[in-house]
């Protein structure tokens, strides 16, 4: 700050004496310390233990039946786009059809340089408000789904995983895919006994690539469950209210009566709803990533040069 009004007083000077040799010299010195602010921004906007890997994105429909599982899908889409504009790579790693359309729930994984750094910002409940198609009466419905995002553990040491303390257990592919489904018990779900956590995979050809699909996700679960209790643990030591839950929505997305796409937490808003459903999401990443570093929504995050 003492920097930057230093410079701004010195080609107030320049200025006046008319030295276009100093004004020169000023602007360039102005633009170095402008990229470095950008860089000490960035950072500290993404400069989290975690948050220049890759992501894991898991989406689960709440309550509504068909409304819900069409939901879920439509935020699937949304997220692969946002991958594609980003130009990160993305996989479905397994998907569970709902009963009519869309989707019960989904994993991806999002490949990408601060994929996971970005994508934390979108960790909560999503609702939808909007006339349901699937409504003979055209009743206005709102449904919900939680999206959950974690960092993909590295192969190192970070997660040991007990095989003694996990239990495998195999069973017939559903929905779509080659020649395998419902023919041989290739999908493979993985249960961590001590926590309870639950991860499977159906989505490949063999009980193999299965099985180091779902291992992928486990580890990824047991990595941010052990960061939670370590931020758990650093609020009770600050004297802060920990609570734990689905919460509240963070973000609504309305379609009828009228067109608004809202972020409860940053209050930042858009009208532009298709954008949006079709991946246009930095503006509200960038907005949430900021309240998280500063308490208050200030604005964009420049790129890392």
């Amino acid at each position: 700050m003492a920097q930057a009004s230093s410079l701004l007083e010195l080609r107030e000077m320049a200025e006046d004496a008319s030295e276009a040799e100093l004004i020169a010299e000023v602007d360039a010195d102005a633009g170095k310390l402008l990229v470095a602010f950008e860089r000490a921004w960035f950072q500290l906007l993404l400069g989290g233990e975690y948050d220049e890997r890759n992501a894991i994105l898991s989406i689960s429909a709440g309550a509504g039946g068909t409304e819900a599982t069409d939901w879920a899908e439509m935020l699937l889409r949304m997220y692969l786009r946002w991958a594609e504009r980003r130009r990160f790579s993305s996989e479905i790693l397994d998907s569970t059809e709902g009963e009519q359309t869309g989707i019960k729930s989904a994993t991806i994984t999002v490949n990408g340089r601060y994929a996971y750094g970005y994508l934390k910002a979108e960790r909560g409940v999503h609702r939808l408000v909007r006339i349901s198609p699937y409504d003979a009466q055209k009743r206005r419905q709102t449904t919900f789904a939680l999206i959950e995002v974690l960092p993909e553990a590295e192969d190192d040491v970070e997660i040991e995983l007990d095989w003694d303390e996990i239990r495998v257990d195999t069973y017939r592919s559903t929905g779509a895919g080659g020649q395998h489904v419902n023919k041989t018990d290739s999908a493979v779900r993985l249960t961590h006994m001590p926590t309870g956590i639950v991860t499977q995979s159906q989505n490949e050809r063999s009980q193999l690539q299965n099985k180091e699909t779902a291992t992928r996700v486990l580890k990824a679960r047991l990595l941010e469950r052990a960061l939670e209790e370590r931020e758990a643990e650093r609020r009770v030591l600050r004297g802060e209210h920990v609570e734990a839950g689905w919460g509240n929505q963070i973000r609504s997305y309305v379609l009828h009566p009228y067109q608004m796409v809202k972020d409860h937490r940053t209050e930042h808003e858009t009208s532009n709803t298709a954008a949006v459903l079709d991946g246009d999401l930095d503006v509200f990443m960038q907005s949430e990533l900021e309240r998280e570093a500063t308490g208050v929504a200030i604005g964009g995050a420049a790129d890392p040069a």
